[in-house]
């Protein structure tokens, strides 16, 4: 017993001088951070209120993650909120994802999309696959494209190692297409053995020579890869157009620096254009030049802002021929994502996709060239509402970044670009990469897909369309200012079409032409 006291004693002793010893540390950096804040001059939070001003930061830091967590509401936040992730979510884990009650959304505000549901909806037994669509008639190597939905570009350096891997497993389970985003074809985008389409953007990543220039040998050596069935020049992208792609100095490890030719551990900035494209011509030409290297479907993408180009662009091709036309265009939203880009054009620059999408089938339609070029839809199209809206303004693919790297397990934690993404989605610190197993979020990537797939085929069936490929403009209304809603085929009406484009025969199940409308 004396013993036990003994021991007791010293402990309770030896845990006092502890105390002791943490409050005195406690009260020594206490003093020094107050002199340092009452001594230092930038800022002034600091230097009024000594100490008590640095939770400030901490309150700041933490301050988006209390709005996510406890106070915004289901369908406050932006980018995207609350309702629209745990939908990715639940549909990536392939969970039941339907809703109880009554919906949480409000649909009064103006641009509401609401599909106008017919008596008669098409019975289960006889719906149908949306067919497939070929791409690059006139090319040595076209590509048939089926899935309705596809993996938007997302560079190896933007998004991590194993993200890549997840995404090339997942859409070879879901047999969906792989964008490599600007940073060039890693062994990882081919790991899973997916359809792939190599984004060429204004720093040439992957295919430029020593001096920056585009290398055709290069070209040729990634198109004889069969895994790789399109090229996409990329002009613009929504969150940043007019300006070229950012890779801060963490970002771009030996291995990235390798794949894209650049130097490692220096911020990699994009030009904001391509040097040898000042004219619809030399865009005509450069397409042409790479289509002809590679053999393969060969297409450019844009965000739209100034579209009076676009109409003197197809009369050039109609010029030249329809040979010569990109055999796709996909058009990206002026609020559409990256991992890093300035506030003001992320912000206030580039046409949203509810705007730019009916403007630019519009003017396909009046060229004659719908049936040629193919357009593809981008954008914070996310859900199968979203989807289904851009089959009705007249898209024939749609892909996702986002809603892909929701997938994956983003949390929308807006730390793309520092390197301290805590779900191991966009960064390339090995001990924040190994909580995504690429195995786990493939199957997530392709339950995704295969949900977006049946959330918008139930749209299409309850508007009477056998697939979501029929849909057209008058399936769906979009609420105005008066809180009426009125018919998408009212605001952007089906225009005539100038002159018949005839194409090299395509499949038996392909769908083209100007759409007839017809109300159920």
């Amino acid at each position: 017993m004396e013993l036990f006291d003994l021991i007791s004693g010293r402990a309770v002793n030896l845990l006092a001088s502890l105390l002791t010893i943490a409050l005195g540390i406690g009260v020594l950096v206490l003093v020094v951070l107050f002199v340092l804040d009452i001594t230092q001059t930038k800022d002034a939070i600091r230097r009024n209120y000594p100490v008590v001003g640095r939770f400030r930061y901490l309150f700041t830091t933490l301050g988006e993650f209390f709005r996510q967590y406890f106070f915004a509401m289901d369908r406050e936040e932006m980018p995207f909120n609350r309702a629209e992730r745990d939908w990715v979510y639940r549909s990536a884990e392939g969970v039941d994802n339907t809703v109880a009650f009554g919906s949480t959304r409000n649909l009064s505000p103006v641009g509401t999309a609401i599909f106008v549901n017919t008596p008669y909806p098409v019975l289960d037994e006889d719906t149908s696959s949306a067919p497939a669509l070929r791409l690059g008639p006139y090319c040595r190597t076209p590509y048939d494209a089926e899935s309705i939905i596809n993996v938007s570009g997302m560079s190896f350096g933007a998004i991590s190692k194993p993200a890549v891997m997840a995404l090339s497993r997942g859409a070879r389970l879901a047999k969906c297409w792989l964008n490599t985003g600007e940073g060039g074809l890693s062994p990882y985008h081919l790991d899973g053995g997916c359809d792939i389409v190599f984004q060429i953007g204004t720093a040439k990543y992957g295919v430029r020579d020593t001096h920056g220039r585009l290398s055709d040998e290069r070209l040729r050596a990634i198109a004889a890869r069969e895994q790789v069935r399109m090229f996409e020049v990329k002009l613009s992208q929504g969150a940043k157009p007019g300006k070229g792609g950012i890779l801060p100095a963490v970002k771009v490890t030996e291995e990235i620096a390798h794949i894209r030719s650049i130097p490692a551990h220096t911020a990699s900035v994009s030009p904001n254009r391509f040097p040898e494209i000042a004219t619809n011509g030399e865009l005509i030409d450069f397409i042409g030049h790479i289509r002809d290297v590679t053999g393969k479907p060969t297409g450019f993408k844009c965000v739209l802002g100034a579209y009076g180009w676009l109409e003197e662009f197809c009369d050039e091709v109609h010029r030249r021929g329809i040979e010569s036309a990109p055999d796709f265009i996909t058009i990206d939203s002026g609020d559409g994502g990256t991992g890093a880009a300035p506030m003001p054009l992320m912000d206030n620059v580039g046409l949203q996709i509810r705007q730019a999408l009916p403007m630019v089938a519009d003017i396909l339609y009046r060229k004659g060239l719908k049936d040629r070029i193919r357009l593809i839809a981008s954008g914070k199209l996310i859900t199968p509402a979203e989807v289904a809206w851009a089959y009705c303004a007249g898209a024939d693919f749609v892909t996702s970044a986002r809603g892909f790297m929701f997938a994956l397990g983003c949390i929308q934690a807006m730390k793309c670009n520092k390197n301290t993404c805590p779900t191991g989605v966009t960064t390339h610190d090995p001990r924040l990469q190994q909580g995504l197993d690429p195995a786990d979020k493939a199957v997530r990537v392709a339950n995704f897909v295969d949900k977006m797939r049946y959330g918008v085929g139930v749209i299409a069936h309850s508007c009477g369309a056998h697939n979501p490929r029929e849909l057209k403009r008058h399936h769906v209304r979009l609420v105005q200012a008066d809180g009426k809603s009125v018919p998408l085929d009212e605001l952007f009406p089906y225009p005539a079409t100038a002159s018949v484009v005839t194409s090299p025969p395509t499949p038996a199940n392909d769908i083209s032409g100007t759409p007839t409308p017809t109300r159920h």
